[in-house]
């Protein structure tokens, strides 16, 4: 019992309790970055626990407080959110680095002390606590955790641009919030519950009407947080405005996080034994929708954003087909978005650090001036792409298996505009690819490193120390955009194993039963 206690509730309180020791240490710089890193670190070493625990031994649950269901927050870990919680922690892990490195994470803004490492462990404790939330409450909170931390990041290092895209960001997410709130009250009044667990029993017993509205009022609410066309109109507005390392995260785990959300209270709340037409018509449009908004677009930023939104139509893909090879699909291809869309934006972060800009245009020549960086592009390039042996591919093909072994028009359609959003994305990496790379360099400008976030006033005095800091501060960044691209590599070399536990995984998100007793069993003797 103390093991479990523990495994759930460290990747929620430990960063909690670090974000207000970090504050107090805002004139420490050093100390907030050992103290960030310790506390990921400590955090992925947990996650991965817990996942070899629920692998081998089924769901675990805590009833926090001790507080019988439905009365306390229940908090419930099963082979998807647990694996969900590692990928997402050595993202962040990545990411922390990238920052630290980039040197934005302790700039102070006229004299008032940088907030982004207390805010970056909220962030991490808003996305453990959706993942592992076993009711719609707690789900909302950890929403509103996220938001609050998230629309801080956005507008670190506050800029006309930044402030603008954050008001875009902030006024769509308290829509969405305003929305979900709405519908958890139109939930607990029909059943007299938010629990999931006693939620995946009443909801049934609802007149099919009644909950046909509720489940489009839960797809509509979280598809605006996971930017599901036509909804997705606030991220590439918001996404390529804050600074590189928080573009990566958001990019990586934001619109993920919701969409686990969606797959998690479809499955267990709204069971379907056919595929439901209208979620494949909307993954459909999402995929065709952000690929050609991604094709038209002339910033490296933007096409990555575009190329975002399109690719959240694979996960709903596989959820709408509503069977197990689906779901299989779906987790494979949720690991595989959440490594590549991380590598793919810290590597542009470090493309506009070398050449000050985001415009295709104005890049070119980065194959021959920076090699390793043309490598790092390319793997998570050709790996969305679906490219084998890549990760992307792996997704892919078992999306396009559970299409094959559906076989109803409707579902081989979708499978169809799935392979066409392949090729289109395969088409917009290559032009990225051609501008970015292979194109001519661009004109002569200041000499790279001369703007780097990092430096700081009065170091024109010491020309050469601020020179090694740079390049310091140069090779951290890159490591951490290497460790996010191997992330994706690992996802790819460790296939066979990993499908065989995405299939279990799925199979546990189609156990509703499994899942009912599991919590309701533990929330009876707490």
């Amino acid at each position: 019992m103390m093991q479990t206690v523990l495994l759930l509730s460290v990747p929620v309180v430990l960063p909690l309790l670090a974000a207000g020791v970090s504050l107090l240490l805002s004139p420490f710089p050093i100390a907030q970055r050992v103290l960030g890193t310790a506390v990921l670190a400590a955090v992925l070493v947990d996650a991965a626990v817990l996942l070899s625990l629920v692998d081998s031994s089924g769901r675990q649950v805590l009833q926090a407080g001790g507080h019988p269901v439905p009365l306390g927050i229940t908090l419930v870990a099963d082979r998807f959110s647990a694996l969900a919680l590692v990928v997402a922690v050595v993202v962040c892990l990545a990411v922390l680095l990238y920052a630290i490195g980039q040197g934005s994470a302790e700039r102070r803004i006229e004299n008032v002390p940088s907030v982004f490492h207390p805010t970056y462990l909220v962030l991490v404790a808003g996305i453990a606590l959706v993942l592992l939330t076993g009711d719609l409450f707690t789900l909302f909170v950890g929403f509103e955790v996220m938001l609050m931390a998230s629309y801080v990041l956005t507008t670190l290092g506050p800029t006309v641009e930044r402030v603008r895209a954050g008001m875009i960001y902030v006024s769509s997410s308290l829509t969405a919030t305003i929305l979900l709130l709405t519908t958890i009250g139109l939930v607990y009044a029909v059943t007299g519950t938010v629990n999931l667990a006693q939620l995946s029993e009443l909801v049934p017993q609802l007149s099919p009407g009644l909950r046909d509205f509720l489940a489009l009022l839960l797809l509509a609410v979280l598809g605006i947080k996971a930017a599901m066309v036509p909804l997705h109109w606030w991220l590439p507005d918001s996404y390529p405005a804050a600074p590189a390392p928080i573009t990566a995260v958001f990019a990586a785990l934001l619109t993920k996080v919701a969409v686990y959300a969606i797959v998690r209270t479809q499955t267990l709340l709204f069971p379907r034994e056919e595929p439901w037409t209208l979620l494949l018509v909307l993954a459909a449009v999402t995929m065709l929708v952000g690929i050609l908004g991604a094709l038209a677009q002339h910033d490296l930023n933007r096409v990555l954003s575009f190329t975002l939104v399109s690719h959240i139509g694979f996960m709903l893909f596989g959820l709408a087909m509503s069977s197990v090879l689906g779901l299989t699909g779906t987790i494979l291809y949720f690991v595989h978005h959440i490594t590549v869309q991380a590598a793919l934006f810290l590597v542009a972060g470090l493309v506009e650090q070398r050449r000050s800009t985001t415009e295709l245009s104005r890049l070119g020549g980065l194959a021959t001036a920076a090699p390793v960086l043309g490598a790092l592009f390319l793997v998570p390039a050709l790996s969305i792409s679906g490219m084998p042996p890549l990760a992307g591919f792996l997704g892919k093909l078992a999306l396009l298996q559970a299409a094959v072994a559906d076989g109803t028009a409707q579902v081989l359609a979708v499978a169809g505009i799935a392979l066409l959003t392949s090729l289109l994305t395969l088409a917009a990496m290559g032009r990225v690819w051609a501008a970015v790379f292979w194109g001519p360099p661009p004109a002569q400008r200041a000499p790279a490193g001369q703007e780097e976030d990092g430096a700081h006033e009065g170091d024109e005095a010491e020309p050469h120390r601020r020179t090694t800091t740079v390049r310091r501060a140069g090779r951290l960044r890159t490591v951490a955009a290497a460790l996010a691209v191997s992330s994706g590599l690992a996802v790819a070399a460790g296939a066979g194993p990993l499908s065989a536990f995405a299939e279990r995984a799925a199979t546990d998100l189609a156990d509703r039963a499994g899942y009912r007793t599991a919590v309701l069993d533990e929330g009876s003797n707490p």
